[in-house]
């Protein structure tokens, strides 16, 4: 699938232009989401493509937004997340019975991720899974702690930390200090005349109480789809699962190793399985669906 070059992002001095442009996509209703998707994936339909793309750009700026506190332009961000964005469309499948949205925000966060952890290698930063946990869960946990903008931690904010992350209390100190950067409000203005405001453009102002309701009730249609195709999984399948792809926290295969007394490599095997067993279960339950809906109608 080739960039499509409306939506190229250039130098910081451009973005604001970018940020207001990329509001002219219109968002895609589900049907027109699901004959797009169909073209792409059966017809390398590339305009349908460039659709699918150009109606999320908004979802990876705000999402590039969540993580300016790392110092690291946000046009760059931005233009990494669109490669996850553009990622996301190329592998997604529409007959799963998800949004594209939904499946594209974990491409995108990977994108950002990897661009984040390959520009701050030149301060070491290390590879282990602990310590990738700590650098984007730090600031998140400081925030719950009110201690965002404390610069240096004190004794028992480290002990807390290096506690709930499982990571040694220097591994603390030394990560708060590398993203002692600053944050820039979304309050600041968009334009030197002081008109407008950076959070302005986050909000979508196209969205109304039907919507609203609509997206509400998706959500819980899919999380009543996960919970249905769960009660496929034996327990220790489901408990590998929810520790691995569902908590907020994932926990690491070293962490269920040591809790289940077998190898990493087989709690990642049981882990596949089980992925697959799941989309098995979902998949042919997203289809029962529709043929009952199809006899309904």
């Amino acid at each position: 699938m080739a960039s499509p070059a409306a939506i190229s992002v250039g130098p910081e001095s451009n973005l604001t232009r970018y940020l207001q442009d990329i509001r002219k996509f219109p968002l895609l209703t589900p049907q027109e989401e699901l004959d797009l998707s169909r073209r792409w994936r059966n017809d390398e339909d590339t305009a349908a493509a460039h659709r699918l793309v150009t109606s999320h750009l908004r979802l990876v700026a705000k999402i590039a937004m969540g993580y300016r506190g790392y110092g690291l332009p946000v046009n760059e961000l931005i233009s990494e997340g669109n490669i996850g964005m553009m990622q996301a469309v190329r592998r997604f499948d529409p007959d799963r019975g998800f949004r594209l949205a939904t499946y594209a925000m974990w491409w995108i966060r990977a994108a950002m991720q990897e661009y984040i952890l390959h520009s701050w290698s030149l301060v070491k930063m290390g590879t282990t899974a602990a310590q990738k946990k700590l650098f984007f869960n730090l600031r998140r946990l400081k925030g719950q702690m009110q201690a965002i903008d404390d610069g240096d931690l004190k004794p028992e904010q480290v002990g807390k930390i290096a506690t709930t992350l499982g990571v040694p209390e220097q591994d603390v100190v030394s990560m708060n200090q590398r993203l002692a950067a600053p944050d820039h409000s979304l309050n600041a203005p968009l334009r030197v005349d002081g008109e407008g405001e950076w959070q302005d453009w986050l909000v979508d102002d196209t969205e109304n109480q039907e919507q609203t309701y609509a997206a509400s009730e998706e959500f819980s249609g899919r999380k009543a789809l996960l919970a249905q195709a769960m009660t496929n999984l034996n327990e220790r399948e489901r408990h590998i699962l929810t520790e691995r792809r569902l908590k907020e926290e994932p926990s690491t295969l070293e962490e269920l190793s040591h809790e289940y007394g077998v190898s990493r490599e087989r709690i990642r095997q049981i882990e596949a399985r089980a992925m697959e067993k799941l989309q098995k279960a979902m998949s042919s339950e997203v289809e029962l669906r529709r043929r009952e809906n199809g006899l309904q109608a």
